[in-house]
């Protein structure tokens, strides 16, 4: 879910540099993430954003994801997946989020689980190459600015990419994971 189908990233940069009068962008996060490059007296501040209630609930989409997401909700069995075990408390609001802005798909599709190499589907699209490493299926990597510098998997840059690529795809699936 999250720099996937949720600009996380976005929001975490928003309240950073709101609490401590910076401005950091994502260009900045080029191959790295933001705990890489934020101070280590700062890193309780930055865990401290993710767990404030109003953090997960109100993430901008990523551009098409909707869209794509309910166009290939049509033709495969589609599952969201997060990690939402990292940030317990983001459970509610995920589950909003993704009623208010996924309401196509069944609640038993969303997946709330610490590690996703439980997953067993044909594809997983995520943003950290760990996710894909165990995991079973072809693993998608979506960019993001933190795996710029990561090889070895297929790569899509939006989800006018990811649209493309299932284009040719036919079912069955055992399931589509973000």
């Amino acid at each position: 879910m999250d720099e996937v189908l949720a600009d996380t990233l976005t929001e975490h940069l928003r309240r950073y540099n709101e609490h401590y009068g910076e401005n950091i962008t994502v260009a900045d996060l080029w191959g790295k993430g933001l705990w890489d490059i934020v101070s280590h007296d700062r890193q309780e501040q930055l865990r401290a954003f993710l767990d404030e209630g109003t953090f997960f609930e109100d993430l901008p989409l990523m551009p098409d994801a909707q869209e794509v997401m309910r166009d290939l909700s049509r033709r495969f069995e589609v599952f969201i997946a997060t990690a939402a075990m990292t940030v317990p408390n983001s459970f509610g609001p995920k589950y909003r989020w993704l009623q208010q802005h996924f309401s196509f798909l069944p609640p038993s599709h969303y997946v709330f689980c610490g590690d996703k190499s439980i997953l067993h589907a044909d594809y997983l699209i995520d943003d950290m190459p760990r996710n894909l490493l165990r995991f079973k299926g072809t693993g998608i990597l979506y960019s993001a600015p933190h795996n710029q510098t990561t090889q070895g998997f297929t790569r899509v840059e939006n989800w006018q990419q990811i649209a493309a690529w299932f284009s040719d795809k036919q079912e069955p699936l055992k399931g589509l994971h973000h």
